[in-house]
């Protein structure tokens, strides 16, 4: 696995650098060799932030935290990216069997099967229709503050795409575009 390292407002030498990787090397087993992890560190007034991106074929694995020691910040950065490489290798092994066409995804990724549970695997429970009324997103966030829910889907007036609407962590809204 390579490493691409980037700092925001944060500086770090080589021997911190090491220190990172060395922390990273306790996952790289499970991810294919070829893998790359930019890894974006940042310092706030009273924490440190750790944004983790690696790119797996079709998927993107994402992981953050935010410590007040940096060291921390990373080793919970890095214990979420097993949690998720290991779920979504479980979970590539349960839709593998009802769809072949996910073999070759499932085959590719070097998670031992020891680390993977017998655990029930997530599902859908519920479907849920809305209808999609034309609106702009200024409106889809006063909708969305009337439902009360983190997100709303919405067919943006001006594109004519689905778009959709979310609430963040800080309070501030965010949207979401497809690519053209």
């Amino acid at each position: 696995m390579r490493y691409n390292f980037i700092g925001k407002d944060f500086d770090f030498g080589d021997a911190t650098k090491e220190k990172v990787a060395a922390k990273f090397d306790r996952i790289k087993k499970l991810f294919p060799e070829d893998s790359t992890a930019t890894i974006v560190f940042s310092k706030g007034k009273l924490d440190y932030r750790t944004e983790v991106t690696i790119p797996l074929g079709k998927r993107v694995l994402r992981a953050e935290s935010s410590e007040k020691d940096f060291m921390a910040s990373i080793d919970k950065t890095v214990d979420i990216l097993e949690r998720q490489i290991v779920n979504y290798k479980k979970r590539l092994r349960t839709i593998t069997r009802k769809l072949p066409k996910f073999a070759d995804e499932y085959a590719n990724l070097p998670v031992d099967e020891a680390l993977i549970d017998d655990e029930k695997d997530s599902e859908i429970v519920k479907v849920k229709t809305f209808e999609l009324r034309p609106m702009s997103p200024e409106e889809a966030v006063m909708q969305l503050e009337l439902i009360d829910h983190s997100f709303f889907v919405f067919l943006n007036d001006k594109s004519e795409c689905v778009n959709v609407v979310y609430k963040r962590k800080d309070g501030e809204y965010g949207l979401l575009t497809p690519e053209a």
